[in-house]
């Protein structure tokens, strides 16, 4: 009888702390975890108002297209023509709401041609791939291909 007492005894022990382990966790979440966190899913409600308050950066492609007809023109039947201009140039809303304050970055024509067509198995097979040290020398990719429309 005294032994299972004794086993009792430490089973009682075991349970407060886990007890205790429960509670710290609650008292830490409480004041970890936002109060508006889960309300509209796993994130906080007030990242919403966050996101509406930073500045418009992009200005979209039909701002682009706007005042820039012939670039749209230079890429009519390209493969490129469904990517927009603020992937390759960067945001744009600062030139389209004045185009002499600011000008779109000219990106590096080699660098930024390689974000997409260094070879990647990941990528589908019938995509164009290079290997940058078998292909062209170390000069931009614009000096063989047109910028706008780069299909040989």
């Amino acid at each position: 009888m005294r032994q299972s007492l004794k086993d009792r005894e430490h089973l009682l022990r075991m349970l407060a702390l886990l007890v205790a382990a429960i509670a710290v966790f609650l008292f830490v979440r409480s004041i970890a975890v936002p109060k508006d966190y889960g309300r509209f899913g796993p994130f906080r409600a007030s990242a919403l108002d966050d996101i509406a308050a930073m500045p418009v950066v992009f200005a979209g492609h039909s701002a682009c297209e706007e005042c820039h007809s012939d670039v749209v023109e230079a890429r009519q039947g390209s493969k490129h023509t469904q990517i927009h201009c603020e992937i390759c140039h960067g945001p744009a809303a600062a030139h389209a709401a004045d185009p002499t304050a600011s000008k779109p970055a000219r990106p590096d024509g080699r660098e930024l041609c390689l974000n997409c067509h260094v070879i990647n198995v990941a990528r589908p097979a019938d995509f164009p791939q290079i290997n940058p040290r078998e292909h062209g020398d170390e000069g931009p990719c614009t000096a063989c291909h047109p910028h706008h429309h780069p299909e040989p």
